[in-house]
């Protein structure tokens, strides 16, 4: 798998943690969650904790997105291979991979060891760009 791959299985990934936080902060399992889920939206409860971690993992995910692309972007315009790219992008999404849950379960010191994990990621890819 080459890095642009593993681009576009952040974005899959990213697009998965909204969808799933949304649904979960209606409670979309539920008749009444899925009411509110195609409805507007206008009397949503509290979010239980899970979900608002959910939430906060999706949004975090997104800014992260973010620079990975740029990284990503700036590293393939600059005349960086996917040889070269390839092994950031893979720590950059495994890591991202393995966030969530931590993050949504509630576990602080290894879900911001993961987090870190997918800023050497980025950081990989910078270097191999420079």
């Amino acid at each position: 798998m080459i890095d642009l791959h593993f681009l576009v299985l952040a974005a899959l990934l990213n697009w998965l943690m909204i969808l799933v936080a949304a649904l979960w902060r209606v409670d979309a399992l539920t008749p009444a969650g899925l009411k509110r889920a195609f409805g507007n939206r206008t009397h949503i409860p509290e979010a239980a904790p899970a979900a608002a971690r959910a939430d906060r993992a999706a949004k975090n995910m997104t800014e992260n997105m973010i620079l990975f692309v740029a990284v990503l972007t700036a590293s393939r315009l600059g005349g960086a291979g996917a040889h070269a790219l390839t092994p950031g992008a893979t720590m950059f999404f495994w890591a991202r991979v393995a966030y969530w849950p931590f993050y949504v379960v509630g576990i602080p010191y290894v879900r911001t060891a993961l987090w870190a994990t997918s800023l050497c990621g980025l950081l990989w890819i910078a270097i191999a760009g420079w």
